[in-house]
C-alpha cells in the first residue's frame, strides 16, 4: 500500500516521465518536457485525478550555467538536498544490467492540488552502497553519459518503475503513461509479467494485445535527436537477452530498438501534442519496414495556470474571476476586467523583470522601451538569432518608431556546440545593436526566472523553424500574463493566433526546403515587417488597442491553452476512453 492518508485516491494511472519539474528548486527537470509534465501533475492534483508519477532522481540536477565575457556557455552540476524535499519509501526494487544486479530505491514527493488532493511522485534512486559505481551514477544526471549511460537510465526508469510500483502493491494501476520515448522499456516489463503470470518464459503476440489495452504514449519532438535509438548489440549487453530480437514487429525498426516505435508498437492510445504535430508525426512515424500507418491524435499542450500567473495577475484575477484556480476556463471573462487594470499588473509584473535586469547587469532598461523576450532551449532550429540578425533593420524600427529592448535565456545541451555558438552569436551582438536595441542575455534560464521573463516582457516571440516546434508551451504562459506572441505559424500557435487579437503571426509556415537557402533571411525579413509596420508602433502609438490585445490573450488563449483542459482530455481519450 502507497499510504492511509484520506487525501490520497488509489492510483489508477502512472505517468511516466524521464523529467519533471516538481519545485523551483529542484532541478529534475531540463526544459519544456520536465516543466509540461509537473504542470500536467499539478492539473491532475487540482481536478483530484488517480495518478501517480515516476520519474529518476537527478541529484546532479542538469546543468547550472554562466555565460562568460565572451558569450561562452560553461556548466557545473546543480546539486540539491534530496532529504529537505522528499521522504525515502523502504520498498526497493531490483533490475539487472549488464549482467550486475541494480539496487533501486525511491523517495516520494507529493504534488498538492488546489482542494489538497495528495498526487505522489516517485524518483527512482540507484545511488546506494551496494550498487557498483557505474549504477549508483545512472541516478546522479539528468541526460547526461553516452548512450549506453542512457540505455541504463531508461532501463531503471521504464523496468525498475514498474517494479517499484508492483512493490508498492498498487493493484488498482490500469494505465501506463509514457511522456515520451523514454520510458517505453516498461512495455517489456509488462510483457514479461503477463507472461510469467500465465506460467510462460516468453510473451508472445497474445501478450502484445494486452499489454497495448495498458500503455498510452505521448510523443513530443519531430527531431531526431528526440528519439532514441541503440543498436542491438548494445541492447543485448545491457538488457543480457536476445529474445526480443524474435519479435521483430514490437522491437525492431531499421536494425535498431527505437523507443519511440516501441512505445508506439505497445499502446492503445498515441498523441502529438499540438494539432499540427499529431499531422506531422503520422507522417513522419512510418518506419521502411513498417507497412502501416500508426493512428495518432493529438492534445494540445497546455500550462497551469495558477503556477503561472504572476504575482500581479494573480492578485487581480482574484479580484475579477474568482475561482479561476479551479475553473481556468473562467479566463474567458477578462475581457470584462478594465483595460487599466491589466495594464497595471503587467506593469508590475515589468518592473519585477527590469529590476532584476537592472541590478545583475551593465545594460539598464527602461519600463517605458517595448520589451521583447525570446527564452527557450538553446538549439539551431529554434533560431534564437533570427531576431537580431538585421542590425540595419532594428536601427530602422528605432528611428522611424522608438527604441527596442530584448531579453534572452537558454541553456544549450552541454554536447551542443552549435547551441553554444549560438548564446554567442547573441551576446556578442550586443555592442553592434546599440543603442537602438539594447539586449541582455540572462544566465541560467530556470523555473523561476521563466516566471520573471515571460511575465514581464511586452511580446514573446518565437521563431522556430517549421514543423520542428511540436508545441511549444512558453508563448501559452505569457498569454495568462497578458503578453501576447508575435511568432511564426507553427506548434500550438497556429491553434492559438487570431491575428491582431492574440497577437502576430509572420514568415513561412510550410516545412523547410533544403534547396532554399534564403528561408532564414527571409523569415528574418517577414519578422522585421511585423514589427515595424505592426507591433512596434502599435505599442507605442494605440495603447488602448494594445491593451484590448492583452486581454484577448488571457480571454481567449489563457483560458483554452491550459493543462486543465489538456488532462480533461487525457482522461477522456486517452485513461478511460474507448
Amino acid at each position: 500500500m502507497l499510504s492511509n492518508e484520506k487525501q490520497v485516491s488509489a492510483p489508477t494511472v502512472a505517468y511516466f516521465s524521464m523529467e519533471i519539474a516538481l519545485d523551483p528548486t529542484m532541478p529534475t527537470y531540463s526544459g519544456g518536457l520536465g516543466v509540461l509534465a509537473g504542470d500536467t501533475l499539478r492539473a491532475a492534483a487540482d481536478m483530484c485525478v488517480s495518478m501517480i508519477a515516476v520519474t529518476l532522481l537527478h541529484r546532479q540536477g542538469y546543468l547550472s550555467q554562466t555565460i562568460d565575457a565572451e558569450g561562452w556557455q560553461h556548466e557545473q552540476p546543480s546539486d540539491w538536498l534530496v532529504e529537505e524535499h522528499c521522504r525515502e519509501l523502504p520498498q526497493r526494487a531490483e533490475v539487472v544490467i549488464e549482467g550486475r544486479t541494480v539496487h533501486i530505491r525511491s523517495w516520494r514527493y507529493d504534488v498538492i492540488g488546489c482542494e489538497g488532493h495528495l498526487l505522489p511522485v516517485l524518483l527512482l534512486d540507484t545511488d546506494l552502497d551496494e550498487n557498483a559505481a557505474v549504477d549508483r551514477a545512472l541516478t546522479q544526471q539528468l541526460y547526461g553519459g553516452d548512450s549506453r549511460h542512457r540505455l541504463c537510465q531508461e532501463v531503471v526508469l521504464g523496468i525498475g518503475g514498474v517494479r517499484i510500483l508492483r512493490s508498492l502493491r498498487l493493484e488498482s494501476l490500469v494505465q501506463f503513461h509514457m511522456n515520451e520515448g523514454h520510458a517505453a522499456l516498461l512495455g517489456l516489463e509488462l510483457l514479461d509479467e503477463r507472461a510469467k503470470s500465465l506460467g510462460r518464459e516468453l510473451f508472445n503476440s497474445e501478450d502484445v494485445q494486452a499489454v497495448r489495452k495498458q500503455c498510452v504514449f505521448t510523443t513530443h519532438t519531430p527531431v531526431p535527436a528526440g528519439h532514441d535509438r541503440f543498436g542491438f548489440d548494445l541492447v543485448k549487453q545491457v538488457l543480457c537477452r536476445s529474445d526480443l530480437f524474435d519479435m521483430h514487429e514490437v522491437f525492431c525498426c531499421a536494425g535498431e530498438l527505437n523507443m519511440t516505435y516501441l512505445a508506439l508498437n505497445l499502446s492503445h492510445y498515441v498523441n502529438g501534442v499540438a494539432k499540427k504535430h499529431g499531422e506531422v508525426s503520422r507522417h513522419m512515424l512510418v518506419p521502411k519496414d513498417v507497412n502501416h500507418q500508426y493512428a495518432i491524435d493529438h492534445i494540445t499542450n497546455g500550462v497551469h495556470v495558477a503556477t503561472w500567473a504572476s504575482p500581479s495577475f494573480s492578485e487581480l484575477f482574484d479580484r475579477f474571476i474568482p475561482g479561476w484556480r479551479e475553473d481556468n476556463a473562467s479566463l474567458r471573462s477578462a475581457l470584462a476586467i478594465p483595460s487599466d487594470e491589466v495594464w497595471q499588473a503587467h506593469r508590475t509584473a515589468k518592473m519585477r523583470l527590469i529590476d532584476h535586469i537592472n541590478l545583475d547587469n551593465d545594460t539598464v532598461f527602461d519600463p517605458l522601451t517595448i520589451t521583447l523576450g525570446f527564452a527557450r532551449r538553446a538549439t539551431a532550429y529554434k533560431r534564437a538569432n533570427l531576431l537580431i540578425s538585421d542590425p540595419k533593420r532594428l536601427h530602422r524600427i528605432f528611428e522611424m518608431h522608438g527604441p527596442i529592448q530584448v531579453v534572452f535565456a537558454g541553456k544549450a545541451h552541454p554536447l551542443d556546440i552549435d547551441g553554444k555558438r549560438l548564446i554567442q552569436k547573441i551576446v556578442r551582438a550586443k555592442n553592434q545593436l546599440h543603442p537602438a536595441v539594447k539586449l541582455v542575455y540572462l544566465e541560467n534560464y530556470d523555473w523561476e526566472l521563466a516566471r520573471l521573463v515571460i511575465a514581464g516582457v511586452d511580446v514573446w516571440i518565437n521563431t522556430p523553424q517549421p514543423p520542428l516546434e511540436a508545441s511549444g508551451t512558453s508563448g501559452m504562459k505569457a498569454a495568462i500574463n497578458g503578453v501576447p506572441s508575435l511568432s511564426i505559424l507553427d506548434g500550438w500557435w497556429i491553434e492559438g493566433c487570431v491575428e491582431g487579437i492574440t497577437g502576430w503571426a509572420f514568415g513561412n509556415a510550410t516545412p523547410a526546403n533544403p534547396a532554399n537557402v534564403n528561408r532564414f533571411k527571409e523569415d528574418a525579413d517577414a519578422l522585421y515587417d511585423k514589427l515595424e509596420q505592426v507591433v512596434v508602433p502599435l505599442y507605442y502609438q494605440k495603447p488602448d488597442q494594445w491593451r484590448r490585445i492583452m486581454a484577448h490573450s488571457i480571454a481567449l488563449n489563457g483560458s483554452h491553452f491550459n493543462t486543465q483542459r489538456m488532462v480533461q482530455q487525457y482522461v477522456i481519450k486517452a485513461y478511460y476512453g474507448g
